[in-house]
């Protein structure tokens, strides 16, 4: 054997007790698992780890993350691997890099920017690709052919093939266009994507109806996958955008995972018994549906995305020459504060509650870390003012905090029956959201330990075997024999996130040993050189 670890408390992924074995892991699978006291000799092995004191899980899955490019750029990635996560679920919310022509590909990057950086004077990544077949290979290519940090899987982004498809225009799709996108979205899942994903808060993607994303959702079911969308509204509009997305799901017969499931803004206090009798009913009557969240309040994206749909028309250049435009700027205005635009969920926007945590253009930064009401009373004008300004002025990139969550609704969601964990991280920026560095931990140190919200071995279950059932992967999520040996090795009296919303990239506590394939990532709670991640990669076959 490879490796023996010894006396490990282990926690295998499907929600039972806890119990003390030995694990054996040999050409990077579970060889072994022999329980305490039982029968017969213990395992032995090239290296043997003393374990007594730690838990062993399966590696934590990320079913929401934003590392498109920070796999390609960052080989050391310990925002992730450190947490305890083994694979990422990445093309989120609708828009990434496949599949893209040049113009798509220049536009999509110019997007999202604020999530990812890859902008147009990025010069990091070599943005080789252009299928989502090319991306993938490149993903296992990594650096100099080693791998990335973590293993990687992937949506279709449905943002991304409309704007391929018929650019930023705000209406139906013709026969062609349509037969378009359905060939985009067939291609991404034949060549590895587990499903699709959609930004429906996000231009272009916002402007598909539902028998548009219907007829994309068929697609997607034929090939095994699943529908990840960021719905509608997640405010004024929220439950009405819940059902609207189990009712489309179940009529293109498509499973569905709801992104950063969550009930946010003042209208919503208190309503999350409703959204989950609302998916309690939908499970009952058959339909396959899972969600994730993150274990914090405040939401995160980027400044522009709250402006009204129709300002997002034509694309980032047409938004830059409306806010240059008085008249414009105005009817935008009365749209965020006054009617509660489509961007900012039906909600009227409250400045106070806007952070800025990220610029970049780097003589900005001093509107980080302060909300734009805040910055607005320093130089003595409005917040529209001080928004339009940033906005203009950082050609769109500028991310921010929205806090506007609440914690009951929070604790809720996560103790449903299938709930997943996800952390919606994005790593740009100076200020970037915690949740970035710190859910995993988190959901263990604060509502394992702390509060007792999930036990440790649900918890687990929530983090591990559910999303790698919602990805149909047969050999990852639990501790089984002949399972990969994806690990986590942690002190469950000492487990917790270290990043706060101060000090947002500090690492985590209590997590000393992180293994893919049985190869260590981090050992003795440090990063090694090991790039052990892969593209994971769907079943490629319609049914």
């Amino acid at each position: 054997m490879d490796l023996v670890i010894r006396d490990a408390y282990v926690i295998d992924g499907t929600g039972a007790p806890g119990r003390r074995a030995d694990v054996a892991v040999d050409g990077g699978r579970i060889a072994r698992i022999h329980p305490e006291h039982a029968p017969g000799p213990r395992p032995s092995g090239r290296r043997v780890l003393d374990a007594d004191g730690l838990a062993l899980s399966p590696g934590f899955i990320d079913m929401h993350a934003h590392s498109d490019l920070a796999l390609l750029r960052d080989p050391d990635h310990s925002a992730k691997a450190a947490q305890g996560v083994t694979l990422e679920v990445l093309g989120q919310d609708g828009l990434s890099y496949a599949p893209a022509d040049d113009r798509t590909l220049a536009e999509v990057r110019r997007a999202i920017a604020g999530w990812n950086g890859g902008g147009p004077e990025d010069r990091d990544v070599d943005f080789d690709w252009r299928t989502v077949g090319e991306y993938l290979d490149r993903l296992d290519h990594g650096f100099d052919g080693r791998g990335i940090a973590v293993n990687a899987a992937y949506l279709v982004p449905q943002g991304t093939v409309r704007m391929y498809a018929m650019g930023w225009e705000d209406r139906p799709p013709t026969a062609a266009e349509l037969d378009r996108m359905r060939e985009l979205v067939a291609r991404g899942m034949a060549e590895g994507a587990v499903g699709m994903s959609s930004g429906l808060t996000y231009t272009p993607g916002m402007y598909a109806d539902d028998a548009e994303l219907t007829e994309l959702c068929r697609v997607v079911a034929r090939y095994g996958g699943y529908y990840c969308p960021h719905h509608r509204s997640y405010g004024a509009g929220a439950l009405a955008a819940y059902e609207e997305m189990v009712r489309l799901t179940r009529n293109a017969g498509c499973a569905l995972h709801l992104a950063h499931a969550t009930m946010n803004f003042g209208v919503n206090e208190g309503r999350a018994p409703e959204l989950l009798a609302l998916l309690d009913a939908a499970l009952d009557a058959g339909a396959d549906i899972s969600l994730d969240s993150y274990p914090y309040t405040p939401g995160c994206t980027t400044l522009v995305a709250m402006l009204p749909s129709w300002a997002g028309e034509g694309g980032p250049e047409s938004v830059l020459a409306r806010l240059a435009d008085d008249a414009a700027a105005e009817r935008i205005r009365h749209h965020l504060e006054v009617v509660g635009s489509d961007g900012c969920h039906g909600v009227p926007i409250e400045w106070d509650t806007i952070e800025i945590s990220g610029v970049t253009v780097p003589g900005l930064a001093g509107y980080v870390g302060r909300t734009v009401a805040e910055s607005a009373r320093l130089r003595g004008e409005s917040p529209w003012t001080t928004a339009r300004r940033l906005l203009v002025e950082d050609r769109l990139g500028s991310t921010i905090l929205q806090h506007v969550g609440h914690e009951e609704n929070v604790r809720r969601i996560m103790r449903h029956r299938v709930h997943t964990g996800g952390s919606d991280g994005i790593l740009q920026g100076d200020k970037p959201h915690p949740r970035a560095y710190g859910t995993f931990p988190r959901y263990l140190g604060t509502y394992v330990r702390e509060l007792g919200i999930l036990s440790l071995e649900e918890c687990v279950a929530h983090l591990t075997s559910r999303p790698a059932r919602r990805l149909r992967l047969a050999d990852r999520g639990e501790i089984r024999e002949g399972h990969r040996a994806d690990l986590v090795l942690f002190d469950p009296a000492t487990v917790g996130a270290g990043a706060t919303y101060d000090r947002p990239r500090t690492l985590p506590t209590g997590i000393p040993h992180v293994l893919i394939d049985g190869r260590f990532v981090i050992e003795d709670g440090r990063r090694t050189q090991t790039l052990a991640g892969r593209a994971v990669r769907g079943p490629g076959r319609a049914a």
